[in-house]
């Protein structure tokens, strides 16, 4: 992480915004603020941001709008924040982009270390070191590569992809053929200190089977191993 990572709160509860900025500041990161959409609009033009914090009962613009208008427009990480605590609205949330989904009420330590977990994601060029730390992989006329975090099709179009999409992709194709569990799939994308969560794997992997299969209800690429987790089957060449 660079110094002094640039941290969006976008939030219309004063208290809640000044409570988490006054905290995100103490620990080291640089935090604006915006009661809504448009503010977030202005700050995001007129300056740098690392990672949005991004509640979803805002006026005007709603929260999950806005979670897709940017994620169709750039790989800015994402973490919401909502009082909606119910498994569906988490797993429509990470559908839509989000790196992250908290639940309030909230403790300001745990705010920090998503945070953190989901900003060392985002830099990360590489899930682990050694021999896997591969510049680019191809399957069945797909190429992944890593130093530039692109995927492309088949017909050589661009495909736009999360962070966490494309971590989660880069160590299938590290690890093709290899049955790997939801924790290790963790472990091997965000790192322990995001703490367990076996959910945004499974999120991740549906959003992964739409963007790769032909027919994601039937996947080919990403088999599900019932009691295991998940088996990456494609035939993958090292570049």
């Amino acid at each position: 992480m660079s110094p002094e990572p640039h941290i969006l709160i976008v939030e219309d509860d004063r208290e809640i915004r000044a409570l988490t900025a006054r905290f995100l500041k103490a620990n080291g990161f640089r935090v604006s603020m915006a009661g809504d959409g448009r503010e977030m609009d202005r700050m995001l033009a007129d300056s740098r941001i690392d990672l949005v914090i991004l509640d979803l009962m805002l006026p005007r613009e709603d929260g999950l709008s806005i979670c897709r208008r940017l994620r169709a427009t750039t790989r800015l990480p994402i973490v919401i924040i909502s009082a909606k605590g119910e498994e569906l609205d988490r797993v429509v949330g990470l559908e839509l982009g989000a790196d992250d989904y908290i639940v309030k009420p909230f403790g300001s330590r745990e705010v920090l270390a998503r945070v953190r977990a989901v900003l060392r994601r985002s830099a990360s060029q590489s899930a682990d070191p050694g021999p896997l730390h591969s510049g680019a992989f191809r399957f069945h006329g797909w190429m992944l590569d890593s130093l530039r975090r692109t995927l492309v099709d088949p017909a050589g179009a661009r495909i736009s992809v999360t962070d966490g999409e494309f971590d989660l992709l880069r160590v299938f194709c590290q690890r093709a053929g290899r049955l790997l569990s939801r924790d290790q799939l963790i472990d091997l994308t965000q790192g322990r200190a995001a703490g367990p969560n076996e959910r945004s794997v499974d999120i991740l992997v549906v959003r992964l089977r739409r963007k790769i299969e032909t027919d994601p209800q039937n996947p080919q690429f990403i088999r599900t191993v019932r009691s295991g987790g998940y088996l990456f089957t494609p035939d993958v060449e090292v570049l």
